[in-house]
């Protein structure tokens, strides 16, 4: 679902205001206060969502334990953005796997071309002489 795109499920104001057990002018206040933003229709009647019933039991919950309605908000803002920023973590958490990925195999094929035959030179007393070894054969050593 996008940020334009409404929701399927909708609740007139009345609806919402019984399910929350609040009057539909508290509804409104919240509205007004930013705490709610219902959906419209083109004649301007409210549609809430359960994501809408679940901030007003959130802001009851939040009520109940002594926090006046300025409390509630910022604790509201805090939450929105502790969830915005684990959903960044687990984004950022994902990048970082991927490119440990990408450079385990970019690793893992650098030993690979490694492991062609490999050149060694020793010195003799009059010239160096190449003796020819692969990777493998010389890791028993």
């Amino acid at each position: 679902m996008s940020a334009h795109e409404p929701p399927e499920a909708y609740y007139l104001i009345g609806i919402v205001a019984e399910l929350a057990g609040m009057h539909p002018q508290t509804l409104r206040l919240y509205e007004r206060r930013g705490l709610l933003r219902p959906h419209r229709t083109a004649g301007k009647t409210r549609r809430y969502t359960d994501e809408d019933l679940a901030v007003l039991r959130r802001i009851q919950e939040l009520s109940h334990e002594g926090l006046n309605l300025a409390g509630i908000e910022r604790v509201l803002e805090l939450e929105r953005t502790i969830a915005a920023a684990e959903i960044h973590l687990a984004e950022l958490t994902q990048q970082l796997a991927n490119e440990r990925q990408m450079h385990r195999e970019a690793l893992a094929q650098t030993r690979r071309s490694m492991r062609a035959e490999v050149v060694l030179v020793t010195r003799t007393e009059t010239a160096l002489v190449p003796i020819r070894h692969t990777m493998n054969r010389d890791r028993g050593r």
